[in-house]
């Protein structure tokens, strides 16, 4: 019997930077109401609340949700009708200094900087510095197009990770790369799930679309959580459906032995 199920949050419960539509949100609720959640994402803190929360019904079942933005670098819970921040892994100053050093000598490089783009490419997100290669507004149709195959961006992160071998490299989104300290990704958000929560691994499902090597989606399944690859949030709502008539039936096999 599973405990706990993770999902990922661009690509797999919404399209990139956009919020949960409305059967999504109905199914995560229904979710909710009978079983532990938590959603991992590089999107940071007040994405979640755009994307997710701004969609889900405000009842109790948000305390069977946790949220964890920037790929697992922080942890919220919610309690007593408010979101706790848990913790946060922040770069120093620094740190940061490097990283977007590194994030524009390596795009150059490859030849990958973009005349048109909407708005900033590289955003300072405290606990994580994020490379959008057409900008953080960018059209969705532009960004599906722009690298599907994740061709681009694995060039960009082989010549990144020469630069800035100390620290985590992983590819997520439509057109983004993540930078983390070096442990501090979606395997770390596992941990603190587990820590936090008092689940086993062995009691979770993780749910999304970059579950290949170099994706930031993959460091859950080397975590060892049953993983479940989806191809977008269509998929992930079929995932979801067929989760919840097993835990139903589950519960109604438990009842009739009792």
């Amino acid at each position: 019997m599973k405990r706990l199920i993770v999902f990922d949050l661009d690509g797999t419960l919404a399209e990139s930077k956009s919020s949960l539509d409305a059967e999504m949100s109905t199914l995560l609720h229904e979710l909710l109401d009978i079983i532990k959640v938590a959603v991992i994402s590089g999107g940071d803190w007040p994405q979640f609340e755009k994307q997710v929360l701004s969609n889900l019904p405000h009842d109790e079942c948000l305390e069977n949700l946790s949220l964890l933005p920037t790929c697992g670098t922080k942890f919220y819970k919610y309690a007593s009708g408010n979101w706790e921040k848990i913790y946060s892994e922040d770069f120093t100053d620094d740190e940061k200094k490097k990283i977007i050093g590194s994030l524009r000598k390596a795009i150059e490089e490859t030849g990958f900087k973009e005349k048109k783009v909407w708005g900033e490419t590289i955003e300072d997100r405290g606990s994580q510095i994020t490379f959008s290669a057409l900008g953080q507004q960018a059209p969705l149709e532009e960004k599906n197009k722009w690298d599907p195959d994740f061709t681009k961006r694995k060039k960009i992160k082989t010549i990144l990770d020469t630069f800035i071998p100390g620290f985590s490299v992983r590819l997520g989104g439509a057109t983004s790369i993540d930078v983390t300290k070096p442990g501090i990704d979606k395997a770390y958000g596992i941990g603190k799930l587990r820590e936090t929560l008092g689940i086993a691994i062995q009691e979770m499902i993780f749910i999304g679309d970059a579950l290949f090597p170099g994706g930031n989606d993959y460091p859950a399944e080397e975590a060892g959580v049953v993983s479940i690859r989806v191809k977008n949030p269509t998929e992930s709502k079929r995932v979801i459906e067929t989760i919840i008539a097993c835990l139903d039936n589950s519960q109604h096999t438990k009842l009739d032995k009792e």
